[in-house]
């Protein structure tokens, strides 16, 4: 399995790049700290919550991390290819 650290630099670097999620939703996040600020919504994600739902990876659906803050969000970067490479 990749270090959480790894995977979160990838994810950082991707800051203001488009996400699409499942249903074919977009959005982008810009960095507050460890936080993501998503444009699409009030929820915000914590660096915590993607650690959290990195120790499922990979995820089938959305299912597989439903018990975290915006797990739409969270499968739609996780699982993004710029972040997964093909380590996942």
């Amino acid at each position: 399995m990749v270090p959480f650290e790894t995977i979160w630099k990838r994810v950082v670097a991707l800051e203001g790049e488009t996400f699409t999620q499942v249903r074919g939703g977009t959005f982008m996040f810009t960095l507050v700290g460890t936080t993501l600020q998503l444009d699409r919504t009030n929820q915000n994600l914590p660096r915590s919550q993607l650690e959290e739902a990195s120790k499922s990876l990979p995820f089938s659906s959305t299912q597989d991390i439903q018990h975290l803050r915006a797990p739409s969000y969270i499968y739609a970067i996780l699982m993004d290819r710029r972040v997964r490479g093909t380590d996942w």
